[in-house]
């Protein structure tokens, strides 16, 4: 059976408050011995709405994949959908909550690979013999702006700097959710492969330079990784950091794999949020 390994690690950036949350579950499964899910949201609308939000999301999403049983891409459109009515109960019993929302990504790691469901800009990213890949879609304002760069409407520079480039298209916020990404068929995971789950925060790095962090720690594990990426974001020291934070899974090797999944610090049952390292 595959077994996996996970870490979470975050970082506040030069904001006063954390509004990400990332959780993991690898309960019982019946459907699906031994598989994790990941889930990583980041939340919008204030201290206290983007934390609430993003919180709730993560919490939500777990519960209702947990709840659900049938085929996998069910699973996770139902617990997307039970995550965005969670936070439409919350703005209805709270009015003054009204804008907090969030990204989502949750993905589920198992034996025919791995599958997704992603709402926003938090990007989920494959590490694969040395390369790093964007799985999912972003649903900001990044990918039309470079398309207009590409066709000559907008110079390469005036795309980067755009004030509406972080802008989302698509989040997580009880309304109606005008862009999902869900995978189409499982990816197949190798030896040697990470996936790594993150806030649009990670951007502030190089996509060359996630690259050549993860491929300098990549023997070392899962937390190293993590530590290293969050490390590196917080030694720009950009003054306009926002909260960055990283979800790092890899197949473990054939003769780890009898040690069963596990996080950072070895527990293989609960979820897990890490706190600001």
């Amino acid at each position: 059976m595959l077994a996996f390994e996970h870490a979470s690690r975050t970082t506040k950036g030069a904001r006063s408050h954390q509004e990400d949350t990332a959780l993991f579950w690898s309960g019982e499964d019946a459907a699906a011995p031994g598989a994790v899910v990941a889930v990583l949201a980041d939340g919008m609308g204030g201290h206290a709405g983007g934390a609430l939000a993003s919180r709730m999301a993560c919490e939500s999403f777990i519960k209702a994949y947990a709840d659900q049983d049938g085929p996998n891409t069910e699973r996770l459109i139902e617990a997307l959908t039970a995550a965005n009515q969670a936070i439409a109960d919350t703005v209805d019993a709270n009015p003054m909550l009204a804008g907090m929302g969030s990204t989502l990504v949750g993905v589920t790691f198992g034996a025919d690979g791995i599958e997704w469901v992603s709402v926003g800009d938090s990007p989920l990213l494959l590490y694969r013999r040395g390369e790093i890949a964007l799985l999912n879609e972003d649903h900001s304002l990044a990918p039309e702006l470079d398309r207009l760069a590409a066709a000559g409407a907008i110079s390469e520079d005036e795309a980067r700097r755009d004030p509406r480039r972080h802008m989302l298209r698509s989040a997580v916020t009880g309304d109606d959710i005008d862009l999902i990404d869900l995978s189409r068929r499982p990816l197949k995971v190798e030896p040697g492969d990470y996936i790594i789950l993150a806030s649009d925060g990670l951007q502030t790095l190089e996509s060359m330079e996630i690259e050549r962090i993860v491929a300098a720690y990549a023997e070392d594990g899962a937390v190293a990784v993590a530590n290293a990426l969050i490390r590196a974001v917080e030694a720009l020291k950009d003054p306009h950091q926002d909260n960055a934070t990283v979800v790092a899974v890899r197949l473990l090797p054939q003769d780890a794999s009898s040690a069963g999944v596990a996080d950072a610090t070895g527990d293989a049952r609960a979820p897990v949020q890490d706190e600001d390292r």
